[in-house]
């Protein structure tokens, strides 16, 4: 044999990186040489779910493209479960929806090397690997329940603890506590029942630990933290004869500084909250209507803006029309307190919008970050497509905020039915805000019907028909309402039923395809 091909025999080209859904057969065959009393692989479906929670700590090995070693892991609030709880506890049931990325702590799932390359120190390098990823996401620890397989030769003449002790003294040899002893974990207590399954270990595990030594704890600054609560204050607008811009603002500034006296943190305006600005002047038809309105659309942001940073409280403009390139759009502007402006374009404008004002869809959608946490904008109609609601939530979202103009009632109840359901399905608030009056002489702004409400999640911890508060319909008045943001962080793990950690991962998604990636 020639020395090339004794080379190409016995070369290894390892490569450490993140597992993909095209290694499931590989790590199939890996894991049912190692855990042929344990039940081998995990389900495709569990795998493409483990993918989907958390794919930057799903890492391996490959070896000339073979994937030879691995080890999963998921990001959880500790203090969640605590130092007692069971593998399927806080894996989910290995499909880690239990994943959190607020979370404090790194849990070691898994981590297992094929029998033909122990020896090699793949395990090592998959554990470094490991305390590098906590280390760049600043997590705390890595924690982790580990197995003790060789514990069956000794469990009827010592207990666990004793086992233990002489595992850490050398005179007794475990092929997993004293490989992860050695890469720095510390054992802090025994499990009991943490794999039943785990004839080998007898069913307990040790609890172990390795301390990230580079840790910064977020410290809560002496001003200008986030805050776990926030205040929003909805304007029930009526709709009234104006005469300019400067007459709107004084009617603005009416609500925006009674809300700012109670320290809310946001106000909401309904959706086209000027549109009196529509009878200014007379107009044949109501596509020359609406293009007037939007020659307005400058000053009346610019005069929101003001009033965000006099007052000291951040305002959603409703939603008002806007000219680009010629095209038409209905536009939320949310003006922060710090006077910096974003915006969200109503993405489904309804029939009427379409064929009397040659209304345009917007394609972004955006999330905002706020002193008080992320929310999202959707404008009226756009709360009845769920799809929209779920994208915001999947990157954070934890307030829905749905300015709306509806003309009768079944109109209203489309709206208001759907908010409360994105409330419920996305484990979040939604607070709305509509006009009432009329405008008689405005061509498609004639009538209005609103009643504003924030609603909740449905379970014990909040209301128990999910609504939060709600105004008189059909009445110019303000709604004042505090929301608990821990709250919501608390139902996503211990509610009555879990939505978000439920949520079928393994078989759908919704997946945004627009030219703009969403704006988080």
């Amino acid at each position: 044999m020639s020395d090339s091909n004794l080379t190409e025999n016995f070369e290894h080209k390892l490569n450490l990186r993140s597992l993909e859904a095209d290694d499931y057969d590989d790590l199939k065959e890996v894991m049912e040489i190692v855990y042929p009393n344990l039940g081998g692989a995990p389900s495709q479906r569990q795998f493409r779910a483990q993918l989907s929670s958390f794919p930057q700590g799903q890492i391996c090995i490959e070896d000339h493209g073979k994937v030879v070693a691995a080890a999963f892991s998921l990001i959880v609030d500790y203090d969640k479960f605590g130092d007692h709880h069971t593998y399927d506890e806080i894996t989910g049931d290995a499909y880690l929806t239990t994943h959190d990325p607020l979370g404090d702590v790194l849990y070691g799932a898994e981590v297992f090397v094929h029998p033909d390359y122990q020896g090699m120190r793949l395990g090592r390098r998959l554990y470094e690997a490991r305390k590098e990823l906590c280390q760049n996401l600043n997590l705390k620890s890595i924690v982790a329940g580990g197995r003790i397989p060789n514990y069956q030769h000794y469990a009827s003449e010592m207990s666990p603890q004793k086992y233990i002790e002489l595992v850490k003294k050398k005179e007794i040899y475990d092929p997993i506590l004293s490989f992860q002893l050695s890469n720095d974990f510390e054992v802090k207590r025994v499990l009991n029942k943490y794999m039943p399954e785990d004839k080998e270990s007898k069913g307990y595990a040790t609890l172990l630990e390795w301390t990230n030594l580079y840790y910064e704890r977020n410290e809560s600054p002496l001003f200008g933290a986030v805050k776990k609560s926030a205040r929003v204050g909805c304007v029930q607008w009526q709709m009234r004869p104006l005469n300019s811009v400067e007459e709107l603002t004084q009617h603005v500034e009416f609500f925006i500084d009674a809300l700012a006296d109670y320290q809310c943190d946001l106000a909401l305006l309904p959706e086209l909250f000027n549109a009196p600005l529509m009878g200014i002047e007379a107009h044949d038809n109501s596509l020359d209507s609406i293009k007037a309105l939007a020659e307005f659309s400058n000053e009346v942001v610019e005069a929101i803006s003001h009033l965000a940073v006099s007052y000291n409280i951040n305002i959603i403009a409703g939603s008002i029309p806007v000219i680009e390139d010629k095209e038409l759009y209905n536009v939320s502007y949310f003006c922060r307190r710090d006077g910096t402006i974003e915006s969200q374009t109503k993405i489904h404008p309804t029939p009427y919008e379409k064929s009397a004002w040659i209304m345009q869809g917007g394609d972004s959608l955006n999330v905002f970050d706020t002193d008080f946490g992320k929310i999202g904008i959707l404008i009226c109609y756009d709360v009845e497509f769920p799809e929209l609601a779920r994208l915001l939530s999947e990157q954070g979202m934890q307030i829905l905020f749905v300015p709306f103009w509806t003309d009768t009632k079944n109109a209203y109840l489309r709206v208001r039915c759907c908010a409360q359901a994105r409330a419920i399905e996305n484990e979040c608030y939604v607070v709305t805000a509509g006009s009432v009056g009329n405008l008689p002489k405005v061509d498609g702004a004639d009538i209005q019907y609103a009643q504003s409400a924030v609603f909740s999640p449905s379970d014990f911890a909040f209301p128990h028909d999910a609504t939060m508060a709600e105004t008189t319909p059909n009445t110019e008045m303000t709604l004042i309402v505090d929301l608990d943001l821990e709250k919501l962080h608390e139902l996503r793990h211990e509610g009555s039923v879990r939505n978000y950690l439920d949520r079928r991962r393994d078989l759908y998604r919704i997946n945004w395809l627009g030219g703009q990636k969403i704006k988080k």
